[in-house]
């Protein structure tokens, strides 16, 4: 594909890692964006050399060198993954409605930003639509009757939205209990296995045990009974796998998803139903990839009995 210039925003979210930020960040040289707003987390003081890196970091995304509007927000000390992510996309959608995000380790084609801004177009009145995703993590295993399709999975490793979706993002969480008790998500799962993953999940990031704030936005799109609009090809390659990585640990099914292209112009869905199919094929491999509770099993006792229960019910 030839290159692409995106009249979207681009969110660009980094840390310490200046060797794939400086890929991810010529990535978005080559798009073009009008607008960029760079969200960074300040260093560790107990980590060694990470003020330096922090700061090569911060000089790469300043070397910007087409017509663009740069607009920073840098943390001078470190708040962590939680507070930082969100906080700076909280940060960017009050000065923009719609945007395309990027973390410092998602290396997107050129594919990528035009779907992203004819999604945003498309969709941008429609509040059941509350993601756009540059992630298919299906290996190819769907039948492209459309250019993308419908998923109740948000999946953010390169992804956009708008102000109105996501200022219904909860990171507190604040209905999760009253949620868990009314079983208000088991609609959703069809299976056992699955309704232990999340709520485990849930209990996990509720509870604090889990420096994040990604499941915060699930939890959020889930509630909503948000769609996530999908591309039938995967067009974003998370570069971060690596033993010393926060979350994206090596050795992951999902390491091996390369980043494609799309053919334009779009053909859309007859409908804007989920994807039953894709979404079980997704089920399939997510479970395959982290397992079925990836967290202490002490943690989640009432789960089990939940899970139990809906087993002797035919769940």
């Amino acid at each position: 594909m030839t290159s692409y210039a995106t009249g979207s925003p681009v969110v660009l979210i980094v840390f310490n890692r200046p060797d794939t930020t400086r890929r991810v960040f010529d990535a978005v040289r080559a798009a073009r964006p009008r607008k960029l707003l760079v969200v960074a987390d300040g260093p560790r003081q107990s980590k060694a050399g990470e003020a330096e890196r922090c700061a090569e970091v911060r000089d790469i995304v300043s070397r910007v060198d087409w017509d663009c509007e740069v607009v920073g927000d840098f943390a001078e000390a470190n708040q962590g993954c939680k507070r930082r992510v969100s906080s700076g996309i909280d940060w960017a959608f009050s000065l923009v409605e719609r945007a395309i995000i990027l973390e410092d380790d998602c290396l997107p084609s050129p594919s990528f930003f035009r779907f992203c801004d004819e999604m945003l177009e498309r969709y941008a009145e429609d509040e059941r639509v509350m993601l756009v995703s540059g992630d298919n993590r299906l290996y190819g295993g769907r039948d492209p009757k459309a250019s993308y399709y419908f998923s109740r999975y948000p999946n953010i490793w390169g992804w956009a939205t708008w102000r109105r979706a996501w200022a219904k993002f909860d990171l507190s969480m604040s209905a999760w209990p009253t949620i868990r008790k009314e079983r208000g998500f088991d609609q959703y799962f069809g299976k056992t296995s699955e309704r232990y993953y999340w709520k485990s999940m849930f209990n996990y990031v509720y509870s604090g045990h889990l420096d994040t704030w990604d499941y915060q936005w699930v939890y959020s799109i889930f509630k909503e009974s948000g769609l996530c609009a999908v591309p039938e090809r995967n067009l974003v390659r998370n570069i971060g796998f690596a033993d010393d990585a926060t979350h994206t640990t090596a050795g992951s099914l999902y390491a091996k998803l390369a980043a494609e292209e799309l053919e334009f112009p779009l053909r859309h869905p007859d409908h804007m139903l989920i994807d039953s199919a894709c979404d079980e094929a997704e089920r399939r491999i997510r479970i395959r990839n982290v397992g079925m509770l990836p967290y202490p099993l002490n943690l989640f006792k009432d789960l089990l009995r939940d899970g139990l229960r809906g087993a002797r019910n035919g769940a």
